[in-house]
């Protein structure tokens, strides 16, 4: 595959990056946009808990299921032309989200808001992997992740803004400016690159058992007296696992790629410790209004540390990785993390904003700075070029099952069902009990880290050597 080897410093690669970034930060910000509408979404639409945990799953849920092929068929057809037909499918299923009448079209829709997400946002990391040239790969990364991060983290105050304005329905009206800037400039300014290599026919069946897969065990886990679901969903993820090992190389998830013990690795780490982060973005607005008092506004703003952190310190937690390798970034960003989870366990009634929130979310920002541009990084290095697409989907699917799964497990788990965003007690109690398993999650990912990534692979291969440190 003929690779283009464009620069960074020049104005074609700020162009790529800026498309780039705006196309998966729609993606993004319409994961957290929605956290703080949820008890409006909840009164207006006469929904309960469960309505709301799939108000965010039904999203995730597509964008998981449908991310590898997305990735795939970026590779085969174009990650240029796949990438702008997710951005245009995103928006049309933005549009029926905000014009949505009932909670069951609500989360119909939002399914379908996946299935565009699951389309552009494995291209948007495949194009810079494969636009740039080698040497500026990790330091694009950390910007796509850094700036991409930025959306994640200024959607709850974008969408506490929205909501205490205009209404809830506008934070997903919000995303058809930016996706028709997204299509302008993907156009006018990103070039064209696909796997050469690529044959044979899709794996059609392996995606349609991955989604089916997800959807049992997450209706099985949100509606916790439904064991039949998750048996069937568990039973079909397994019959996932042997087809794709029976396919191989034409699988949807090719085999060879967890050969590699880092990347293997580093999925495990992403499964658990975007779980834990998911947890955290679903229960976080909630708690911050319905037990706090906050306005949606202010609960919103409490995220703000994480997106000035993540747009100081992600690319250059970048070059730090790529200079002395991944392991030691990952392992103290996640657990100072965890330390951020611990403090807003003991957010509750009457905090302050100022010595409370505020200081718990930014120790989670210093931590999400630190990890999350070495573990993109690492995810693409330690994978084949022309893989670069399936690699960026794996990872990418793995992170929202993650999410996907705790956020369906932990409420009822945690005694948040029914009506229980209703009652600040019974509410502050359940978000308590699950930080604190938020915290815990992210210590087993960076223990993982520590013991799994042992080598700096964001070198080229020839300058590769251990960590001195291991």
């Amino acid at each position: 595959m003929a690779f283009a080897q464009v620069r960074l410093n020049t104005p074609q690669g700020r162009w790529i990056l800026l498309a780039t970034v705006l196309g998966s930060g729609m993606a993004m910000l319409d994961s957290t946009v929605v956290n703080v509408a949820l008890p409006f979404i909840g009164d207006d639409l006469n929904a309960d808990m469960a309505g709301l945990q799939w108000t965010i799953n039904a999203y995730t849920l597509t964008l998981a299921g449908l991310i590898l092929l997305g990735g795939g068929l970026g590779d085969r057809y174009g990650r240029r032309k796949i990438f702008l037909i997710g951005t245009v499918w995103f928006a049309l299923a933005s549009a029926l989200c905000g014009l949505a009448p009932t909670i069951e079209i609500l989360n119909l829709s939002r399914a379908l808001q996946g299935v565009g997400g699951a389309l552009l946002t494995p291209g948007s990391l495949a194009i810079i992997q494969a636009s740039f040239c080698r040497e500026d790969r990790p330091r694009a990364v950390g910007a796509w992740s850094g700036l991409g991060g930025v959306a994640s983290a200024i959607g709850p105050l974008l969408g506490g803004w929205l909501v205490q304005g205009p209404g809830w329905r506008w934070a997903f009206l919000i995303n058809l400016p930016f996706a028709a800037l997204v299509v302008w400039v993907t156009l006018r300014h990103v070039p064209e690159t696909r796997d050469e290599q690529a044959h044979g026919r899709f794996d059609v069946a392996g995606s349609v058992l991955a989604a089916l897969a997800l959807a049992g065990i997450t209706y099985g886990l949100i509606e916790s007296g439904a064991p039949i679901p998750l048996g069937l969903g568990i039973a079909l993820a397994i019959a996932f696992v042997v087809l794709e090992i029976r396919r191989s190389p034409d699988a949807l998830v090719p085999v060879g790629l967890f050969s590699d013990r880092v990347f293997s690795a580093i999925n495990v780490v992403t499964l658990i410790m975007y779980g834990a982060m998911g947890i955290v973005f679903f229960l976080l607005g909630v708690q911050l209004q319905v037990v706090s008092g906050f306005s949606p506004i202010a609960a919103g703003s409490a995220l703000l540390p994480v997106t000035i952190l993540m747009m100081l310190l992600s690319a250059r937690a970048g070059e730090v990785a790529k200079r002395i390798g991944p392991r030691w970034p990952m392992t103290i960003g996640i657990l100072v993390a965890a330390l951020g989870f611990v403090w807003l366990a003991y957010v509750g009634e009457g905090s302050s904003y100022w010595l409370q929130v505020i200081p718990a979310v930014t120790v989670f920002g210093l931590g999400l700075s630190a990890a999350v541009a070495p573990l993109t990084a690492t995810v693409l290095a330690s994978a084949d070029e022309r893989y670069a697409g399936t690699a960026s989907g794996v990872n990418n699917a793995v992170a929202r099952t993650g999410s996907l799964l705790m956020v369906a497990a932990i409420p009822p788990l945690v005694g948040l069902v029914g009506n229980a965003f209703e009652d600040p007690a019974l509410f502050d109690a359940g978000y308590k009990q699950a930080m604190w398993i938020s915290a815990v999650l992210m210590v087993v990912s960076a223990l993982l880290t520590f013991v799994t990534i042992r080598t700096n692979v964001l070198v080229d291969d020839r300058e590769a050597v251990p960590d001195s440190r291991s």
